[in-house]
């Protein structure tokens, strides 16, 4: 069987395979990640625009972290893959596969950053796009060395943005439009702000600060689609669908929504809208809200209970009868209640959201969704638990249950390079988070192997600033509610204890 890549042409393909390669377009992106949601969403949208000639322009796909796996695969397939949407859109079943053509090139600035810099020259390049997780938009100390990557996110957009202004004069006209994906409130303001921190660190002129200032944009943006990524469970099916080998294949939900905080001449420079994308350009707030705490909040709150309680997948969650219950019970009587729009808006947006987990072509993995939970469940559901408390003036108890769930989970087995290994049973799962996550609830755990004091492990943990924003044993009944959920689940295992809890919480 062939492997994808310029070689297959379009005629030799199944009826059911769109490729139309779009011949001889600029490079006028440069993307800081290269994993599967950007493939399954800016990259499509961009391929998207490029069929009815509306944007004209190319992808480079910049790799972000040192142990990035995706720049070689791309190259290979000559920046080619395959996006099969599969799901029920407007009451309709839609299966549909297309060979995605918007990326020109992958680069791994560790090993290249003169191809990086040499992007940075070029007067097409007009949008940086990013999606390096939450924990890749935060600030790392560092030292600027000009031949060399650095290390952060942020770090390199403003060594980038530094080359270009130099080699271009500190022309107004070499601004840029930077739009972060990351799913994090304010995110244009928080990079724009990161960006600006680095350049007087690490000494940069005071005008290039004003550069960046007055003629880059850094947009506030929301982004809202499951993309499961590559299929891995029936990967030979899908090969013999297609005709062809694809191992960057990824795999997602029709359901898409990009909300970007930019004015009508952003709109005009990247008319996904006009291509009939789902894109809103203005205000992300009202957006941000219903999809963080109806989508992202429950993905949060589901993962490690659902997980230990032996189940891979979203799907396979809903459809048990304790843990979808857990998890719409959880949505109904204390997340939808405190989010603050239209009853019925929220409403439809819930249900829609129900529909979305119970997509059945969708294998969404909770181990995925466990990527950087510590972060995740201090921006998707310490708000709404705060909000909760103020509103009701007592805990919500499944969220409660859910961080003593995200606890147990991040209790390792052993450790291998930056991440820890759990056990479910007989399987592992690699814990993936960043350095301060992984080393405060490690270092808690191994302080419990020693005391087997549930309280000093509670307390230490909800103490902690750095994880959750601010000390959790002030809300009155955390600890002793948090102890209580912990101690039932190390006793009874989390598949009873999720059963008990479903069958009480809402009492």
């Amino acid at each position: 069987m062939k492997s994808l890549n310029r070689s297959i042409k379009a005629e030799e393909l199944p009826v059911h395979v769109t490729y139309d390669y779009q011949e001889n377009l600029p490079e006028k992106i440069i993307q800081f990640g290269e994993g599967n949601f950007l493939r399954g969403f800016v990259d499509w949208m961009v391929h998207e625009a490029n069929k009815q000639s509306l944007f004209n322009g190319k992808v480079v796909a910049i790799q972000p972290t040192p142990h990035g796996r995706v720049v070689p695969k791309l190259n290979t397939q000559d920046g080619l893959y395959t996006l099969a949407l599969r799901g029920i859109e407007n009451g309709h079943v839609v299966e549909s596969n297309e060979i995605i053509s918007s990326i020109s090139r992958g680069i791994n600035p560790y090993s290249d950053w003169d191809q990086v810099l040499k992007v940075a020259e070029s007067p097409d390049i007009q949008f940086i796009f990013s999606n390096t997780t939450e924990a890749g938009l935060t600030y790392l100390q560092e030292e600027y060395e000009e031949n060399d990557s650095p290390l952060s996110f942020p770090g390199k957009v403003t060594a980038f943005l530094y080359h270009r202004y130099n080699v271009m004069n500190a022309s107004p006209d070499a601004g840029m439009v930077i739009i972060p994906c990351e799913l994090v409130e304010g995110n244009g303001d928080l990079l724009k702000e990161l960006v600006l921190r680095y350049a007087g660190e690490w000494k940069f002129p005071a005008a290039f600060s004003q550069w960046v200032e007055e003629h880059n944009q850094f947009c506030n943006s929301l982004v809202d689609r499951i993309v499961t990524g590559y299929p891995k469970d029936n990967i030979k099916e899908y090969y013999e669908l297609l005709g062809y080998e694809d191992i960057l294949l990824t795999s997602g939900e029709p359901y898409h929504m990009f909300a970007i905080e930019a004015g009508e001449d952003v709109a005009e420079c990247l008319p996904f809208h006009k291509a009939g994308l789902n894109v809103k350009w203005g205000d992300v707030t009202p957006y941000r809200e219903l999809k963080v705490r109806l989508l992202n909040g429950p993905h949060t709150l589901m993962f490690a209970a659902c997980y230990l309680s032996g189940v891979d997948t979203v799907l396979e969650a809903m459809e048990d009868a304790d843990l979808g219950e857990f998890v719409k019970s959880a949505m109904n009587e204390e997340i939808l209640p405190v989010v603050n729009m239209d009853e019925e808006e929220k409403r439809q947006f819930a249900d829609s959201v129900i529909e979305r987990f119970l997509n059945p072509y969708n294998k969404h993995y909770l181990v995925d969704i466990g990527m950087n939970a510590v972060y995740k469940f201090k921006s998707r559901l310490v708000p709404t638990l705060l909000d909760y408390v103020q509103v009701n003036q007592k805990l919500p108890r499944s969220i409660v249950f859910s961080l003593a769930a995200l606890i147990i989970y991040y209790r390792s087995d052993r450790q291998d390079g930056e991440f820890l290994i759990g056990k479910r049973g007989d399987d592992e799962y690699t814990i993936r988070d960043n350095k301060e996550a992984i080393t405060a609830l490690s270092q808690a755990w191994e302080q419990f192997a020693k005391s087997e004091n549930v309280s000093q492990l509670v307390t230490g943990i909800l103490q902690n600033h750095e994880l959750w924003g601010r000390d959790l044993n002030e809300l009155e009944g955390m600890n002793a509610l948090l102890v209580e959920c912990i101690s039932g689940i190390l006793k009874c295992g989390m598949k009873d204890s999720v059963k008990k809890f479903a069958a009480t919480a809402t009492k």
